[in-house]
């Protein structure tokens, strides 16, 4: 019966997602052609994004997000932001951040609908897994995202975890850190991993979600240090704050 319940629940969300988001892409559409003369970072698409995202956030029931550290962004700053990642659900408490930032997506994104095309409208960095020629145009697009003073969001461990457990960081962020003189925030994301496990749609259970900005690597350790050895400090950061949090 429980099992049920969860599928039942889950479809109507999905019902529900894809038949708001006939009605909030058209509002984006606008938005994006009403303002994009004239902004050229994007910022009212990325918030009305956040916004979007947060609807499905506020109206699950299943779900109890907390956002905690917000003080520690500084909004005159450009970061490179890296967190873990643990579901599809990861996206959506990302967008409720509600700070300015072009994420890093892998490419089979793009042929969601409304997710993708949406994606598009805010010229988000769109990457294909394994692919040095697009890992190149993503760096490129990224560093000149950072130079008109957008933050970028990448997920450094490459895909979702199927445990839970945090994967190595890959050094691709870290590098981009060092090239464009940024400073790097880690931001750490807990309990969504039950909420949406990968390689499922199903909703299960109840669940306390948190995503907790830690503090930033200023850019005078980004200039000191190897890329590897920032990926290994931002990683240190957040596994330590998610096993603080487990204890």
């Amino acid at each position: 019966m429980k099992e049920i319940g969860s599928r039942v629940g889950s479809i109507l969300f999905i019902v529900f997602f894809f038949a708001s988001s006939t009605v909030m892409m058209i509002i984006a559409i606008l938005i994006r052609v009403v303002t994009g003369p004239f902004d050229k970072r994007l910022t009212a698409s990325h918030w009305f994004s956040c916004l979007w995202a947060s609807i499905y956030i506020w109206t699950m029931p299943a779900w109890s997000v907390k956002v905690s550290g917000r003080e520690k962004v500084d909004r005159d700053k450009t970061y490179v932001m890296v967190s873990n990642h643990q579901s599809l659900v990861d996206i959506l408490v990302g967008f409720h951040l509600f700070t300015h930032f072009k994420w890093v997506a892998k490419i089979e994104l793009a042929k969601v609908p409304f997710i993708g095309l949406n994606m598009r409208l805010n010229n988000y960095v769109f990457l294909k897994r394994g692919d040095r020629k697009s890992i190149i145009e993503m760096m490129r697009e990224c560093e000149a995202h950072i130079k008109k003073g957008s933050s970028v969001y990448i997920y450094p461990e490459g895909t979702r975890s199927e445990t839970g457990e945090m994967r190595a960081f890959k050094s691709g962020a870290f590098a981009l850190a060092k090239r464009t003189n940024t400073p790097i925030l880690p931001i750490a994301i807990i309990g969504t991993k039950d909420a949406l496990p990968k390689n499922s749609y199903t909703i299960r259970g109840w669940h306390k979600i948190e995503i907790a900005i830690l503090e930033e690597i200023p850019i005078e350790t980004v200039e000191k240090l190897e890329a590897k050895d920032l990926a290994e400090i931002a990683r240190d950061q957040i596994e330590g704050y998610l096993s603080k949090s487990n204890e």
